[in-house]
């Protein structure tokens, strides 16, 4: 572990997200965090819509813009102060734009072991055709992402459920995911999710974690088999039902038409879950 990377828009979604990042980097030496801060332009060039509908001039669309990136810079004059005196270093960065564009790129130029973030979670109309950012950060990092909705201690996490059908190829994921167990000392729940529309018996099942496991040499593991409606739900309420601290999933990044109709069970675990989600994109 040397960088970890925080999308930071002040919310106190995205503050539990930097004390998740802090109580990991202080288990290492030499860490970076990075945190990113998006200013988001309105679109069109000379107009802008901000608070309250009002349509701004563009002269008074800069001064607003000027004072509030002067506001965070003073934000995070606070935030390096406050860690100072830590193991890890700190860097801030604030930046104008798209904050997924934005956020994307960073991930590509920093290269970071981790991009850790808040989410909110989302339901409804906006899920199926909007999704928030971190989804999309999910479904394109090359890196592992952890989303954290609530105050999370990681210092004390002591189970970790991993999802999968166990079917795949999966050197990179595995390794991974060992990575991941041992960064938190942690025993690992390998789970197959079984569905009324994707039924198949416990032997077979079973058989795949265990040609999992000796494959690669995976310790401290506990196989399971869960019965529940769907995929995406079935991880939720086992995580639930073991009181997991840490929910493990691959997602394979479909974007445009082909994410649109098949969906991505990792988003909705990301979305639905109340607990942290750790995910890696797989080719």
């Amino acid at each position: 572990m040397t960088k970890i990377l925080v999308p930071f828009d002040f919310s106190e979604q995205a503050q539990n997200a930097l004390d998740f990042s802090t109580a990991i980097a202080s288990k290492f030496d030499s860490v970076e965090i990075s945190i990113l801060n998006v200013v988001e332009v309105p679109s069109g060039s000379g107009m802008g819509t901000m608070g309250g509908g009002e349509m701004m001039p563009e002269m008074e669309n800069q001064i607003f813009f000027i004072e509030l990136i002067n506001r965070r810079k003073e934000q995070f004059k606070e935030l390096e102060q406050k860690y100072k005196e830590s193991s890890f270093s700190f860097s801030t960065k604030i930046v104008l734009g798209n904050a997924f564009k934005n956020i994307s790129s960073s991930i590509i130029e920093e290269d970071p072991d981790l991009v850790i973030m808040g989410s909110k979670g989302s339901s409804g109309l906006e899920e199926i055709l909007i999704g928030s950012n971190t989804e999309k950060v999910v479904r394109t990092a090359h890196c592992p992402v952890v989303t954290v909705k609530a105050a999370t201690d990681p210092t004390k996490f002591k189970k970790i459920v991993f999802a999968s059908d166990f079917k795949e190829n999966q050197d990179e994921l595995a390794a991974r995911l060992k990575t991941l167990q041992k960064w938190f000392d942690a025993n690992l729940y390998l789970v197959v999710i079984n569905t009324p529309g994707n039924f198949e018996t416990t032997r077979r099942s079973a058989s795949r974690i265990k040609m999992f496991v000796n494959k690669y040499e995976i310790r401290h593991a506990v196989a399971e088999i869960y019965n529940s409606n769907s995929e995406e739900e079935g991880i939720v309420e086992f995580a639930e039902d073991i009181d997991a601290d840490l929910i493990a999933m691959a997602t394979h990044g479909r974007t445009g038409l082909i994410h649109l109709f098949t969906g991505s069970i990792a988003e909705d675990v990301v979305n639905h879950a109340k607990r942290p989600v750790w995910t890696f994109k797989v080719k």
